[in-house]
């Protein structure tokens, strides 16, 4: 069941906000209950369910930031967690190699990682380093997961291999049930590729969160718009 507020606050951002429509180019809007079918390590509950994301990167400050509304409240499920895979020029397709094999499209080459609990890390696979996130850049809300202003040093901009500019980097977002099977992963946010970064100064925070809720909203209106047409098929059949 959609959250109210989660309704009411994507109504006030369609109607007030210009900047809704020049985000979704780099955000995602998906689907309600889209688990995916190889998902089968857990419970199909809302917090495992993306229904917004984006991503900025500051290019004045050089500081990138990650952001998500849920289908429901964060923590209802014991081991979810929030994985970023960012693309930096040296991506693959790294569960293809997995059982069962998932995630054609999805590039990445190394992970940020956050729990519910507001800790998290990052993982860069190429240069074989982890570090851990500081809880201050990790934002927990009822519905929400951010990581802000993780500074551009983090991602070791200039390794070879890497895009230049990173503002050219790519994103995807996964939530799951525990480390280490592809049958963990719930949900890709996008499908079967990487969104790139909204390039600006990142918005307040109040702004952002009616950013994410009103392309949260316009999921939600997707979502009814697919079921009704497929129950008017079924009907016709």
């Amino acid at each position: 069941m959609p959250n109210f507020r989660l309704i009411s606050l994507g109504f006030a951002a369609l109607i007030s906000l210009s900047p809704v429509s020049a985000l979704a180019a780099n955000a995602v809007v998906d689907a309600y209950d889209d688990f995916l079918p190889s998902y089968t390590a857990g419970p199909a509950n809302g917090d495992l369910d993306v229904i917004a994301a984006a991503a900025f990167y500051d290019g004045a400050d050089q500081r990138f930031s990650f952001s998500t509304i849920l289908a429901d409240k964060v923590g209802l499920t014991a081991g979810a967690l929030y994985v970023w895979g960012i693309d930096r020029g040296r991506g693959t397709e790294r569960f293809l190699a997995g059982s069962p094999a998932i995630g054609a499209g999805v590039l990445f080459d190394s992970v940020l990682i956050v729990r519910p609990n507001g800790t998290g890390l990052y993982n860069d696979f190429i240069n074989a380093v982890v570090t851990n996130l500081d809880p201050a850049n990790i934002k927990i809300g009822s519905l929400t997961v951010t990581l802000e202003d993780l500074p551009l040093g983090l991602f070791a901009p200039g390794t070879t291999g890497f895009r230049s500019d990173p503002s050219q980097y790519t994103w995807n977002l996964w939530p799951r049930v525990g480390l280490g099977s592809n049958n963990q992963i719930s949900d890709f946010a996008p499908d079967a590729a990487n969104l790139g970064f909204q390039v600006t100064a990142v918005p307040e925070p109040e702004t952002w969160a009616m950013l994410l809720a009103g392309l949260g909203l316009v999921g939600l209106q997707a979502a009814r718009t697919r079921r009704h047409a497929q129950a008017l098929g079924d009907s016709l059949t």
